[in-house]
């Protein structure tokens, strides 16, 4: 008998539950190799990949998918080393489970510690980005969790293909292939069966578009850590060198548009004496500007922009760009239209700059350097498995740490209440 979409997953978390006791008692040795030897079986595998890939492309692009989904469902030779690349990162760092966060000791002599510890299971459903199965993977097996994964129909042959090859090297190196188990199928009812899996699936991560992550968000029943949009800023204050803004700006909006870190929107300071130099310089580089009523005054031919671009994540070559009065119009701005996500000020004052890191309430905030720097990789923490931007738990990159909690130890003596 065929499973229905629930029964499936209620088997998965059976597995992965019992999986994940293995993990969370197995050393950071054990760990460690068998990542290494997963991303060996991912170079070794990297022609079958590189094929299922191309086979997933050409059925995107008969589909109509948009050229930032085909450049984010696209792997090459060098993507693949990078993925296999990662994952051996992953299996570099220091493992998170068992550290102590911090330890008193009570007037009655009873010894408290707080340890990090696994999660337990953690169910990721994500979209067109193949490298994610291999990212998810390393990470919560180096975490000590089993992973549930769910990958977009766009990416099926890509995916599975990838998880093939992981979880050989996993078993290779004595570790349940269970750790890391990928959704067969495509039916959409499997998500819906995941985020209704509580007490089999301890939390879920999204990752892709607004409509999946708002769709998680409103009705999973299980813990989800996730962000909505990236309506990332660059705020250009008026002591900015002009070179200096021009590379930020640039890179920012234009090295991959396809990224949840790449900026959307372009603030420049009512008193830089160079906005229309900056703004040619971005429309140089082929991204098609929008811009408010004075950008449009300052820089003949801007296309205007309406209310609603200044809340719109479009992850391709476009971007809305506004004059603000100061610092304080920026962070005005940000706070009434960003997503609390990533926000960058170039700027030369630094009393400018720390007001702007200070008052900016997002996951990562950023002085004299691109937006395009949120990313696990460039913070140093591996392979990331997602950006978190709300207030609980994690925030950020989450990588190792963001993918533990804690638990308290008590040592006493025979200490009593009465």
């Amino acid at each position: 008998m065929t499973d229905t979409p629930t029964t499936l997953i209620a088997r998965m978390g059976r597995a992965a539950r019992t999986t994940a006791q293995t993990l969370s008692a197995s050393p950071t040795a054990t760990k460690a190799s068998a990542l290494r030897a997963a991303a060996a079986m991912l170079r070794d595998d990297s022609a079958l990949i590189l094929e299922a890939n191309a086979g997933d492309m050409a059925q995107a692009t008969a589909n109509g998918l948009s050229g930032a989904m085909l450049d984010r469902l696209r792997l090459d030779e060098a993507r693949v080393a990078a993925m296999a690349a990662g994952v051996e990162a992953v299996a570099g760092l220091a493992d998170p489970v068992g550290q102590v966060i911090d330890a008193s000791e009570r007037p009655n002599g009873l010894r408290l510690s707080r340890v990090r510890v696994p999660i337990g299971v953690i169910g990721i459903v994500y979209e067109s980005r193949p490298n994610v199965t291999a990212d998810a993977a390393a990470l919560c097996v180096m975490a000590g969790n089993a992973a549930i994964l769910r990958g977009g129909s766009e990416a099926v042959h890509s995916n599975r293909a990838i998880h093939a090859a992981f979880v050989r090297g996993l078993a290779a190196a004595g570790l349940p292939e269970a750790a890391v188990q990928l959704v067969p199928t495509t039916d959409r009812a499997a998500v819906g069966a995941m985020l209704a899996a509580d007490g089999a699936i301890d939390l879920i991560i999204p990752r892709g578009g607004k409509s999946l992550v708002a769709r998680v968000q409103a009705e999973a029943r299980v813990p989800v850590l996730a962000h909505l949009d990236g309506i990332n800023h660059v705020y250009v204050d008026a002591s900015a060198d002009p070179a200096m803004a021009r590379a930020v700006v640039c890179d920012a909006k234009m090295r991959r548009t396809g990224v949840c870190g790449a900026m959307e929107t372009l603030l420049i300071d009512a008193a830089y004496p160079d906005t229309a130099a900056l703004v040619r310089a971005l429309a140089a580089t082929g991204c098609h500007v929008l811009g408010d009523g004075r950008i449009c005054a300052l820089v003949p031919g801007t296309e205007p922009a309406d209310e609603a671009d200044w809340d719109t994540e479009y992850l391709d070559a476009i971007a809305s760009v506004a004059l603000v009065d100061g610092v304080e119009g920026a962070i005005a701005h940000i706070a009434a239209h960003g997503s609390h996500h990533t926000d960058a000020i170039v700027a030369a004052d630094e009393a400018v700059a720390e007001r702007f890191l200070a008052a900016v309430d997002s996951a990562i905030v950023l002085w004299n350097a691109s937006t395009q720097f949120a990313d696990g990789g460039e913070f140093g923490l591996g392979a990331e498995i997602g950006i978190a931007t709300g207030r609980l738990h994690a925030r950020g990159p989450v990588a190792l740490e963001g993918l533990t909690t804690y638990k308290w130890i008590g040592r006493g003596t025979g200490q009593v209440r009465g």
